[in-house]
């Protein structure tokens, strides 16, 4: 007992937001995430010092997955960033550096945490409305019968990325790709409960990216398959391939110890029963007229020689991540979870079955029948970068799915943050009486609260910004430009800029251009940012809308959740 140490009490802090310590682990955060944003962002590199992999990145859920971070509230706003991206796949590092720069301006304010939450919420209420309405001028509507809207939201996506090491030619190429696995998601025959299917990313690494192609149904990487000797498989009298599927080993090695105990007779042998019974099935699948086997786990050779002497195709070692996709492929059908039944209707079946070839890796290709499925075959020229590139290209087809239930998209280039800036600016001063009685605050209080709203807005443009370009927004539309760096001085703009962040506005007339620069924000407009005609050729950068607007909102929710702790209490223990 002499060993035992007392338990400690825990310790408070105090206004933990008043803390050196956490400003400091706040202000490098945000300059981490900062650095990273846009296509010209920094790469990190991160690792965790003993040793494991090193991962190359700029993208949020690689970045903030692997920081380690020890201060309560930074854990607090990286785990918001993190939920957000799980649902939508995109505008994690937007929804972090805006949420950073909500609790930098806020905090400095003179006014009660509680009146400026109840403010924001009512400035977010505006911006969510404005977004939302027809006469949102940072808002394009996406027709699904041209693809032009679309290769803009992919490309603008593919090129955020810079780890990803692209040129125009593979950005073209896998913009391409992705748009057209979307399609060969989409169910033909849509009824009133429609379910988009699934794009299963095959990896070749050390390939070409412009050898990356995509293939309707699924590929099952199968070394033993030789290339060149026609497949021989059984088919049914309807010529389809009846497919069964097991997700229980098939080795033969005995049941799984934590099924319980097993009692053998004197004299009987588990193995040798074990190896009959796996026969049995094998026998069972042949008489049923099975063509092709595949299990998730280990299948016995003896059982594997049986089924290709009888035409049967058998691969093993599939894997858990392969079971879902599997399932769309055979109908929809649960996987056979034991050797001892085959229960009635247990097969899937197949359109065809071959085999297909890519830098020296073979492949099983499993083409179903009308099954919303297909595989991308995604190579790039280094492990690095072929992961970066998954992601990319996953957040690209979930970013099109999003997009399909609600067709509308945002634009890129720190637009859409500027214009908003400019519409809130322009509604703080021309706010009703009512509207400061019902928040209960004074016109001073809701202004200043909106100017550290826009700064913060504003700030996320200018992280675009990393090789010293000038920042400008106009005072028309309230749009982003950028002005090279090492310009000379000129008396007018337009001679310096030709088009805005997102590629609409043109600089064909004196738009009013000045600073975006730190804490003195942009001048209010006399009137309501105008909306410029939106032509889809100039379109340079899209950003998604559903993405962007739940990104606006956590990152402010999160912002007023660190901004109302009072106290942060920690088990010493």
């Amino acid at each position: 007992m002499s060993r035992l140490e007392a338990r400690k009490p825990p310790l408070f802090i105090s206004e933990p937001l008043s803390r050196d310590a956490v400003s400091q682990s706040l202000f490098l955060l945000s300059g981490i995430l900062k650095s990273s944003y846009g296509p010209a962002g920094r790469l990190k590199q991160l690792h965790n010092g003993v040793g494991g992999c090193v991962c190359t990145t700029s993208q949020s859920s690689a970045l903030l997955g692997r920081l380690s971070l020890s201060q309560p509230v930074l854990r607090v706003l990286t785990a918001s960033v993190r939920n957000h991206v799980s649902r939508f796949s995109d505008c994690g590092l937007f929804t972090a550096i805006l949420c950073c720069g909500f609790i930098e301006n806020f905090r400095s304010l003179n006014v009660a945490p509680f009146t400026v939450i109840k403010i924001s919420k009512h400035l977010l209420s505006l911006c969510v409305d404005h977004l939302k309405s027809e006469a949102c001028g940072c808002r394009v509507s996406v027709d699904f019968s041209s693809v032009e809207t679309l290769v803009c939201l992919v490309r603008s996506i593919l090129t955020s990325k810079p780890a990803c090491m692209l040129n125009k030619t593979e950005v073209d190429h896998l913009t391409s790709l992705v748009l057209r696995a979307f399609i060969f998601t989409v169910p033909c025959h849509v009824g009133t409960n429609a379910v988009l299917g699934k794009c299963v990313v095959i990896p070749v690494k050390g390939g070409r990216v412009v050898d990356s192609t995509v293939l309707p149904g699924l590929l099952i990487e199968a070394p033993e398959v030789q290339l060149g000797k026609p497949l021989a498989v059984k088919r049914t009298g309807s010529n389809m391939i009846k497919i069964a599927l097991f997700s229980v080993s098939m080795s033969g090695d005995g049941s799984n110890p934590e099924e319980g105990t097993i009692a053998v007779h004197h004299g009987v042998s588990l193995e040798v029963s074990e190896l009959n019974q796996l026969l049995n099935v094998g026998k069972q699948l042949v008489k049923d007229e099975v063509g092709l086997v595949v299990c998730q786990k280990v299948m016995h050779p003896s059982l594997k020689q049986y089924l290709k002497e009888q035409g049967v195709v058998a691969v093993d070692r599939a894997g858990l991540s392969l079971m879902e996709p599997l399932g769309h492929v055979t109908g929809n059908r649960p996987p056979i979870a034991s050797i001892h039944s085959l229960p009635p209707g247990c097969y899937g079946s197949l359109k065809d079955l071959c085999v297909e070839s890519f830098a020296s890796k073979h492949f099983l290709h499993l083409i179903p029948g009308d099954a919303v499925i297909c595989s991308l075959i995604l190579c790039n020229r280094s492990e690095t970068a072929w992961d970066e590139l998954k992601r990319v290209c996953e957040t690209a087809e979930h970013v099109l799915q999003l997009t399909v239930k609600e067709p509308l998209a945002l634009l890129g280039g720190g637009c859409t943050e500027t214009h908003l800036a400019s519409y809130l600016r322009h509604k703080s001063y021309s706010l009703p009486a009512s509207t400061l009685r019902d928040l209960g605050c004074s016109q001073t209080q809701y202004r200043l609260v909106a100017e550290g709203f826009c700064r913060a807005l504003e700030s996320v443009a200018r992280a675009l910004s990393h090789d010293g370009e000038e920042v400008l927004t106009d005072v028309v539309y309230g749009h982003c430009w950028f002005v090279p760096p090492g310009s000379p001085c000129v008396s007018r703009w337009s001679d310096l800029v030709s088009k805005c962040g997102c590629g609409v506005s043109g600089s064909t007339e004196d738009l009013g251009w000045s600073f975006l620069q730190g804490q003195s924000g942009s001048p209010v407009l006399q009137s309501c940012p105008q909306e410029p005609s939106v032509k889809v050729a100039d379109l340079r950068v899209l950003d998604c809308f559903a993405a962007k607007c739940s990104g606006l909102q956590v990152a402010l929710e999160t912002a007023n959740l660190i901004l109302d702790l009072s106290y942060i209490i920690e088990d010493q223990n």
